[in-house]
């Protein structure tokens, strides 16, 4: 899956960062004190654990940031990979391989180790009608590479910031409840009158009796943020019978042991912040690949 826009000058962005951190305006005095200018090298992006790959296009990107005469062949696709997998080539001055080769790396593990996650908690809640999301609980700066390696790893993305969709929270409803008798009602009203019909509204509750208020105003999404698995499905029999258009959002306490039965209550989404702020890097390396000459 090749990067939009936004993700693309995202990376560039982030490579030239992480180039200048590892430069400054001096460049790499280990490479050039020990390397000659003129040496030529081969190296294979490795894949050493079993996982999920995601943002092998910043390998095409970087090179061409860095330039230099380094020249890329990709091996794989994103997507799942085995331990050991090469997922692309590198090759050019050999300098030049050894400077990129850590910014490159750090971008790449880091998105794979989303995706990898992302999988994880896909993989158990198959066979629920469960979607696993997204939030804002993302790295400054890259939150657009993030959910991608999110959908890379089979996951949704939740709304991508405060622009795009609109979620009503706890807050919002403690100001409005101020002024208002009726504040879940009020904040959909208002939400629907300042938005295009297309804009996604979701509204968040903590309790059956906030979620019955808040159905018959007719949000697209109701998150049920920290509730039990008997409020989750006492919740779901609610929206069945008086609002099946809307669907009901799991939020709060999700991790791998919880996750599948969260699902089997029978929300529709499930987000989990873990995907983005608690995901280990994957391990990727760059190796050395000798040359036949």
């Amino acid at each position: 899956m090749p990067f939009n826009r936004h993700e693309r000058n995202q990376c560039e962005l982030l490579l030239k960062l992480g180039l200048e951190e590892d430069l400054d305006d001096v460049g790499d005095i280990t490479s050039n004190a020990v390397i000659d200018p003129d040496r030529q090298s081969q190296a294979l992006v490795i894949v050493r654990q079993e996982g999920v790959v995601a943002g092998l296009e910043c390998i095409d990107i970087i090179a061409g940031i860095y330039g230099n005469g380094l020249n890329v062949e990709r091996l794989a696709q994103d997507g799942p990979v085995k331990k050991g997998t090469a997922v692309a080539r590198i090759n050019g001055p050999t300098r030049s391989v050894l400077t990129v080769e850590r910014t490159m790396l750090n971008l790449l593990g880091r998105l794979s180790g989303v995706a990898t996650m992302t999988a994880r908690y896909v993989a158990a809640i198959k066979g629920t009608k469960a979607k696993i999301c997204d939030t804002r609980k993302t790295t400054p700066g890259w939150r657009y590479l993030e959910k991608y390696a999110v959908r890379i790893g089979g996951g949704t993305n939740h709304r991508i910031g405060l622009f795009d969709a609109i979620l009503i929270k706890d807050n919002h409803l403690a100001d409005l409840a101020r002024h208002e008798d009726h504040p879940l009602a009020a904040a959909v009203k208002r939400s629907r009158e300042s938005v295009s019909p297309e804009t996604v509204v979701e509204i968040e509750v903590d309790s059956i009796a906030q979620l019955e208020e808040a159905l018959p105003a007719g949000p697209d999404i109701v998150l049920l943020d920290n509730m039990s698995i008997e409020m989750l499905r006492a919740a779901v029999e609610m929206r069945d019978r008086t609002a099946p258009r809307v669907e009901l959002e799991a939020s709060g306490g999700v991790n791998l042991q919880t996750v599948t039965e969260i699902a089997l209550t029978g929300v529709d989404r499930i987000s989990v912040g873990a995907l983005t702020h608690s995901a280990p890097v994957l391990d990727v390396a760059l190796d050395d690949e000798p040359v036949n000459v």
